[in-house]
């Protein structure tokens, strides 16, 4: 499994954004497209203003699907949200540093369950924050627009979202890591092109790259354009 967490241009298509009322039927199609995971956000409705998916329904879809689970966790109190996940058995999570008192240790926390750990920032968090721990970060996921905001209109990827992005590759490869980074916001085919080759890892792909009325092929494009962005 850790094998599909290491390449590039790979997708993590997010669970909000698919069909909530048909939510098995459209997982079964991403499974039928080949993507190998999916991207789980749980929001509390406090660090962000949207309460989307619910910790059962992520507790019944796990004992449908072998898709890993790529948890994002955008809540103020944590513990509870990522003791539950774990307990589900999902494959990665990720928690906001700016909620997160006790970093090293719930990296800590989270690699003592068996599962990935990464940290997240919003888009005006420095990456200064990773300095002692980006070695303990199997993923770096750095959002593009700020959490919970994407039904703001005009809301839009910040405009240092590419010096981040660099500067984050850069940090990563100067410490001979092997630390992923993910992108999440507004994910579109240009970012894809931009940033799949050699930068970014994973792209967690919603409504800009995914229609939920035609699933099949939305996922055959974005199919078709990593072919173009890796060459095969």
């Amino acid at each position: 499994m850790d094998s599909i967490w290491n390449k590039f241009c790979s997708y993590s298509p997010s669970l909000i954004c698919l069909d909530l009322c048909n939510l098995e039927s459209q997982v079964r199609q991403v499974e039928q497209s080949g993507i190998e995971m999916l991207h789980v956000d749980i929001l509390d409705g406090h660090f962000s203003p949207s309460m989307p998916l619910g910790l059962d329904t992520v507790r019944q879809l796990r004992a449908k699907t072998d898709l890993a689970f790529d948890c994002h966790v955008m809540v103020t109190e944590q513990d509870y949200f990522v003791d539950e996940l774990l307990d589900i058995g999902v494959q990665q999570v990720v928690f906001h540093a700016e909620t997160q008192p006790h970093i090293d240790g719930m990296l800590n926390r989270i690699h003592a369950a068996g599962a990935r750990a990464g940290v997240a920032l919003k888009p005006s968090t420095p990456l200064s924050v990773l300095e002692y721990v980006l070695e303990k970060c199997d993923t770096v996921l750095l959002m593009l627009i700020n959490p919970g905001y994407a039904f703001v209109k005009g809301e839009k990827q910040v405009a240092y979202a590419d010096r981040k992005i660099r500067e984050l590759r850069k940090m990563i490869n100067d410490r001979g890591l092997d630390t992923t980074i993910e992108l999440d916001g507004r994910i579109s085919p240009d970012n894809i092109r931009t940033y799949g080759k050699d930068v970014v890892e994973q792209f967690v792909v919603g409504s800009t790259c995914l229609k939920r009325d035609n699933l099949p092929e939305s996922l055959a494009a974005l199919n078709s354009l990593r072919e173009e962005v890796i060459g095969g």
